[in-house]
C-alpha cells in the first residue's frame, strides 16, 4: 500500500489543463480548413472536381467547403493546388448542418443550448452512444475521453449503458439499414427532452460510404441533430471543445 501511494505522488496529477489552458497538437494535425483568397477559376475547377467526396463546390465564383462530407484526407488535391490549406484549429463543431458550408468567410461554432435545456442538462448530461456501422475510429477516440488526460466526468458528462437513464444519443457512423431501426428505436426509448449529437463525416453525411445502397447517409433525415461534430475522425479535443459548447462552458 505505501509503495503504491507513493507511486501516485510520484506520477503526480496527469490530467490535462483543457479548457483553461489551449491543448498542444501535433505539426500534422489538421484541423479547421482555410480556403485560399482570391482564387482563379481554373483553381476552383480542379479542386472541386478532384474531390472524391464532393465536399468542394463553386458559389458566385468563390470555393466553398462542407465540413460534412470532408474527411480531412492527405491527398486532397485543393492543397495540391493551393486553394485549401489546414490549420491546427481543432475546433470544429457546428450547431447547424448550413454552418458547416463555409469558405473564405468566418466559420460560426457550435452555439449553447436554450435555457430551458442548460438548466436540465448544464451540470449532468448523460449520453447514449450508438455505433450506427462505424468504422470504429470515431468510437476509438470517444472512448479516449473517459481517460484520466480528458476525464470527461469531471465537466459532468459521462456515456451510458442503457437509453433510459440518458439525456440524448451521440451516434456514430453512416446509419446502415442493418442499424436503422436499432438507432431509431433507441431515440425513442431516450425520455423527453433529449438531444442528438452526429459525430464525425460518416453520421453528419455519409462520409466515404455516401449515396451507396445499404446505408442513409447520416442521421440528418432520420432524426432532429443539435450538435454536428466534424471529422473523420473527430479528434478527442475537437468533441470535447463540441460538448462543452454545447453545455455554455466555452
Amino acid at each position: 500500500m505505501l509503495n503504491m501511494i507513493r507511486e501516485r505522488l510520484r506520477q503526480g496529477h496527469r490530467t490535462g489543463k483543457f479548457p483553461r489552458q489551449e491543448p498542444s497538437l501535433p505539426e500534422r494535425f489538421r484541423g479547421l480548413p482555410e480556403v485560399a483568397a482570391n482564387l482563379t477559376h481554373p483553381q476552383i475547377n480542379v479542386a472541386v472536381n478532384g474531390c472524391p467526396f464532393n465536399a468542394l463546390s463553386e458559389i458566385n465564383g468563390k470555393m466553398q467547403i462542407d465540413l460534412g462530407r470532408c474527411i480531412f484526407c492527405a491527398d486532397c488535391p485543393a492543397v495540391a493546388e493551393g486553394a485549401l490549406s489546414f490549420s491546427r484549429d481543432y475546433r470544429l463543431a457546428a450547431s447547424h448542418r448550413d454552418d458547416l458550408r463555409y469558405g473564405d468567410d468566418i466559420y460560426r461554432l457550435a452555439d449553447k443550448l436554450n435555457e430551458r435545456m442548460l438548466k436540465l442538462f448544464g451540470r449532468s448530461l448523460k449520453l447514449r452512444q450508438v455505433s450506427a456501422g462505424g468504422c470504429n475510429a470515431c468510437e476509438a477516440d470517444l472512448n479516449v475521453l473517459g481517460t484520466l488526460v480528458y476525464d470527461l466526468g469531471r465537466f459532468g458528462i459521462q456515456f451510458v449503458a442503457s437509453p433510459r437513464h440518458a439525456d440524448g444519443i451521440l451516434v456514430t457512423g453512416p446509419v446502415t439499414e442493418n442499424m436503422k431501426s436499432a438507432l431509431l428505436d433507441t431515440y425513442a426509448a431516450i425520455p423527453e427532452p433529449k438531444l442528438v449529437i452526429a459525430s464525425g463525416a460518416c453520421a453528419i453525411g455519409g462520409g466515404p460510404f455516401r449515396d451507396c445502397a445499404e446505408v442513409n447517409n447520416g442521421i440528418g433525415e432520420l432524426l432532429p441533430v443539435d450538435l454536428y461534430i466534424p471529422g473523420c475522425p473527430p479528434h478527442p479535443f475537437t468533441a470535447l471543445d463540441a460538448l462543452l459548447r454545447l453545455l455554455g462552458k466555452r
